[in-house]
């Protein structure tokens, strides 16, 4: 059940009067116990009206909150601040009725809430926000001008609610521009930053860019440089959004905020090993020092992660789960399994990030070729989380994936067994077993498990795109697969897998052209060798033999032992 956001102050104020209520009538019987005098005769209690029971519609106001029944809380709301002096109740009422767009229900809310409390700042922003509704420009820009001349966050943050309300966005960037002056926006590096933000959201970039130079001219801050970054990413200036992070952090070089932006500019330009050494400039913490190591791995800068092993070793501070579990992975980074293994065990029971380092002690036991050691550790990890079914499903899934992996195909078979024995109808373990049939080329088994898993995840993109490229190719079933390649298209459309399976079809099925297309579109989203094999195949069968070799080159540069690739290449060329 979800309370309104803007309502919750009035649910905890319900339950406080039904706390005073009931210890009314507690200490009421702890009276009666004590012997006295014969009582007087009690007063006789007139029922309140419905019309006039404040409480009750209160009640009832919240209860269709808690139903997500906007309208319904909106007038409840609007009838309780009829009744009632306080002017938190008319408040309430009023944004109510501003969420909805109910404007006659807002005016009659707001005139309780201005008889109530006529100083109260939300009364000017209301007043605005229903004038520029009504198209009453003049108007609302007096209320707003009024807020803005404050020159406060809270007057700046009430301008700003009423005019990202607005329909109309030109009028309401308009109504910004006329409100923001030098002299309202002040000597406040933030307020300057802010409108120019505020613009920007409007859709007035010229506005925003020119507020937020602004800022700079005035102030040479970082806030300032920073969100000029931002902008001057916005138009696909990286080279000036670089230059500005970089003066950012000269003003302020212990801000982890621009640290995080530049370093997120730099490996979107393709720089992770520079991203990785921004973020290493100024204090550290277990974020600044987990993106390092994100930065550096996908550098793949052995010489990076190994400095911020020592640096971490080395720090002296309280080592967490979050710590402990960073040193496993970057220990298993740069090869120092050992050390991997004895970090992911100091990780208490009770930690966050426990069952995670027990998985990776397991892979980390196989890659130092102690399989064994890895599954008899895993067989007890299944006993450990026998109650959680999501940690219970993943150890079997490991399992039997590095059985797999030792080619030890009839044993992960019977994990998977076992599994779905244990977890019945355990989507991720069907899908893993159907993969593992479809690599044996045991069809019938694939299939049998995939069309179980839409029976019970009919959106499942997944197993839509893995039935019907399982369909296309290892059987001549190709308005089937198509069929069930469109349905996970429909779902997600941007899914190279799925629009690899798109083309593949289309091959199969004689298209081509059309084909060559669809491939060339999942190869640009992901220049992965599986779709650099079928890319590569079309093309040589098309005729384009050389352009086919060189996506072929391409796919064997990125993983050079992959078995689809090889495969093709030995196919087509021998």
């Amino acid at each position: 059940m979800r309370f309104h956001a803007v309502s919750l102050r009035f649910s905890v104020r319900l339950g406080q009067v039904v706390a005073v209520a009931l210890l009314a009538l507690a200490l009421t019987d702890c009276a009666n116990v004590q012997p006295k005098a014969p009582a007087p005769a009690k007063p006789v209690v007139q029922p309140v009206a419905p019309e006039s029971d404040l409480m009750a519609k209160l009640l009832a106001a919240q209860f269709a909150l808690q139903d997500n029944d906007l309208d319904a809380g909106a007038n409840g709301f609007a009838e309780a601040a009829a009744l009632s002096n306080d002017p938190e109740v008319a408040d309430e009422a009023t944004r109510l009725a501003l969420t909805i767009k109910n404007w006659p229900l807002a005016k009659a809310s707001l005139a309780r809430w201005q008889a109530l409390a006529p100083d109260d700042p939300g009364i000017l922003q209301a007043r605005a926000w229903i004038a520029i509704a009504e198209a009453r420009t003049n108007e609302a820009f007096v209320d707003l001008d009024r807020l803005a001349s404050r020159g406060d966050e809270t007057g700046w943050r009430l301008v700003a609610q009423a005019l990202l309300g607005a329909d109309d966005k030109a009028e309401a960037s308009r109504l910004l521009a006329r409100v923001a002056t030098p002299a309202h926006l002040g000597n406040s590096e933030p307020n300057w930053v802010a409108v120019s933000q505020l613009m920007f959201k409007l859709g007035d970039k010229a506005s925003a860019q020119r507020i937020a130079d602004g800022a700079i001219d005035r102030f040479h801050g970082g806030d300032a440089y920073a969100w000029s970054a931002r902008l001057a990413i916005d138009r696909g200036d990286k080279a000036k959004a670089r230059a500005l992070y970089a003066e950012a952090l000269k003003r302020d070089p212990k801000s982890v905020r621009l640290r995080g932006g530049y370093a997120a500019l730099l490996a979107d330009a393709g720089d992770n090993a520079g991203a990785a050494r921004a973020l290493a400039q100024g204090p550290q913490d277990d974020t600044t020092y987990a993106a390092r190591a994100a930065y550096a791995a996908r550098a793949e800068d052995k010489g990076a992660l190994a400095s911020l092993y020592r640096e971490l070793d080395h720090d002296t501070n309280a080592r967490t789960g979050s710590r402990l579990y960073l040193l496993g992975q970057i220990a298993e980074l740069i090869d120092r399994r050992e050390d991997a293994l004895n970090w992911y065990r100091e990780i208490d029971a009770d930690d966050e990030h426990w069952f995670d380092a027990q998985t990776r002690q397991a892979v980390v036991l196989d890659q130092l070729g102690r399989t064994e050691q890895a599954l008899e550790f895993l067989r007890e990890l299944q006993a450990q989380t026998g109650e959680d079914s999501t940690q219970l499903g993943n150890v079997f899934l490991l399992e039997a994936d590095l059985l797999t992996r030792k080619g030890r195909i009839e044993e992960a078979r019977g994990v998977y067994q076992r599994g779905l024995e244990t977890l019945p109808d355990d989507s991720r373990l069907l899908y893993a077993r159907a993969l593992m049939a479809a690599e044996q080329n045991d069809v019938p088994g694939a299939e049998k498990d995939l069309r179980r898993v839409i029976e019970l995840k009919p959106d499942d993109a997944e197993a839509l795109n893995a039935l019907g490229y399982t369909l296309a190719d290892r059987t001549d079933r190709r308005a089937e697969a198509l069929e069930l390649i469109e349905r996970a298209y429909k779902l997600k459309p941007d899914e190279p897998a799925i629009i690899d399976s798109l083309g593949w079809i289309r091959y199969r099925m004689g298209d081509l052209d059309g084909s060559v297309k669809e491939l060339r579109r999942a190869y640009e989203k992901q220049n992965d060798a599986e779709i650099a094999a079928h890319l590569g195949e079309v093309l040589w069968v098309r005729g384009d033999r050389d352009e086919a070799r060189r996506i072929w080159e391409q796919g064997r540069k990125k993983d050079a032992k992959n078995k689809a690739l090889l495969e093709t290449i030995k196919r087509l060329t021998t």
